[in-house]
């Protein structure tokens, strides 16, 4: 499935993989990789040891799936993360 996608999309899969608040839902809405598939991609382009420690990471983390976050997580990104418009910084 990775093969179809460049190497610029394959590091923001990766990318995507390690943050804890991005689940494998959005990966599979952008990309359209499902969650075995993002497995795979991490296990060819990742190093052995980093790839079990993100497996070790991202096994039974309920972020990571959308239908096992809390009710109230409805979004990908931290609510104390600022916001950036028109090239500045937002305090909030």
């Amino acid at each position: 499935m990775s093969n179809n996608l460049s190497q610029i999309e394959i590091d923001r899969v990766i990318e995507m993989a390690w943050e804890d608040r991005t689940p494998f839902e959005a990966i599979h809405f952008q990309f359209g990789l499902n969650e075995q598939a993002v497995i795979q991609l991490m296990r060819n382009n990742s190093k052995p040891s980093s790839f079990k420690m993100w497996r070790k990471r991202v096994q039974g983390r309920a972020t990571k799936h959308a239908l096992l976050r809390s009710v109230g997580v409805n979004r990908f990104k931290c609510s104390l993360q600022k916001t950036i418009s028109l090239n500045k910084i937002s305090k909030r």
